[in-house]
């Protein structure tokens, strides 16, 4: 018996090349686009142990979990780290890293989220990688949460190593995701005598055994199923126009936010100001009295479906998270959330306009 899923033809290289370009020409990008063979955590991994190392100095900016991440990840290489720890309902910005470069000038190897879907924020690359730029940095961002939501131009930024997945805006596979490299951080890492080699979290395999060769034979089995699914995920945005999906998420994170404040009951949102809250997915602390991770149980308990989660770790108690991202990146994964979260609210006996937060919705959607 034969099934959609197996019996597949094998992925020839040729057509993994072509995938990688597709990737290449969505970040409008030059640089070489590896598509690794796992969850974003492995190009990211990768790419932090690669270039860094012992006598590197690192700027970790954190404004959610994954900065924090990262500077374990770099510590563990040996990397001196200097974390520049942002609050988590507002957005790193220029100056702030500028003054840690005039404190810091030793400062060689910058990292950066681009948009924390679990914070919600979102932080200003283009500026940030000016300043990053001036000082010679090499320039490593996560754009796993923001690509497919909003602007991710790794050339016209400065970016040495940019990191993308395909399971958020995009609306696509998490099994597979891609990276792309300068020529400067392929040299950083020919160079770095720890970056990792023959090893599942090495980009210099792939460079040497892919790359290097002209991209005729690759080096291991491809995930194949995930392959095929990133690249359909692709064609999509192709259809649709990149530009025209990316004010989809703008006009769901608008719109969630307008309705999260005209509901009342104290819900308001995380992120204070609208320009440094990320389209990729909106954040709300919750009423005072109120905890979170239980408002949003009571929430899904009416639709199991709906875009919503609670904040992870500490934040559980306080914040609440729609995650209006691909699929739900719709007027009625919004007005479903919105409604969702009004009945659970009045259940606790709150006063909540759901009529005026529909309609407030309704209007910010643009």
């Amino acid at each position: 018996m034969t099934h959609p899923f197996l019996d597949l033809a094998p992925l020839s290289a040729a057509r993994f090349a072509s995938v990688e370009d597709r990737v290449a020409r969505l970040l409008d990008t030059r640089q070489d686009v590896v598509i690794m063979q796992g969850e974003a955590l492995l190009p990211l991994e990768g790419a932090i142990r690669g270039t860094a190392g012992p006598g590197t100095t690192a700027l970790n900016v954190i404004t959610g979990p994954y900065g924090q991440t990262f500077g374990d990840w770099l510590r563990d290489c040996g990397a001196t780290v200097i974390d520049l720890a942002v609050p988590f309902h507002t957005a790193a910005t220029a100056d702030q890293i500028r003054a840690a470069f005039t404190e810091h000038p030793e400062i060689g190897f910058v990292s950066l989220v681009h948009a924390e879907a679990a914070t919600g924020n979102t932080n200003p690359v283009a500026e940030i990688g000016e300043v990053v730029k001036e000082h010679d940095a090499l320039f490593y961002l996560d754009a796993v949460a923001s690509v497919g939501a909003e602007p991710v131009l790794p050339d016209a930024w400065g970016v040495d190593l940019c990191v993308i997945g395909a399971q958020k805006a995009m609306g696509g596979p998490a099994g597979v995701s891609a990276v792309s490299v300068s020529e400067r951080a392929w040299a950083r890492m020919a160079a770095n005598p720890k970056a990792p080699r023959r090893s599942y979290l090495s980009l210099l395999d792939w460079k040497e055994r892919w790359l290097d060769g002209g991209r005729k034979a690759l080096p291991h089995a491809p995930a194949q199923l995930e392959m095929l699914a990133l690249e359909a995920c692709v064609e999509r945005i192709e259809a649709d126009g990149l530009d025209t999906v990316m004010a989809r998420h703008a006009s769901a994170a608008a719109a969630t936010r307008a309705g999260a404040v005209a509901l009342g009951a104290g819900l308001e949102p995380y992120v204070h100001e609208a320009r440094e809250a990320a389209p990729v997915a909106t954040t709300l602390r919750a009423p005072a009295g109120v905890v979170a991770s239980e408002l949003v149980a009571r929430a899904l308990a009416s639709d199991p479906a709906l875009p919503l989660a609670a904040g992870g770790g500490a934040l559980a108690k306080e914040m609440i998270r729609v995650n209006h991202y691909g699929a739900d990146a719709t007027p009625g994964a919004v007005r479903s959330s919105l409604t969702a979260l009004g009945a659970a609210l009045a259940e606790r006996g709150l006063d909540v306009d759901l009529a005026g937060a529909l309609r407030a919705g309704e209007q910010a959607w643009r």
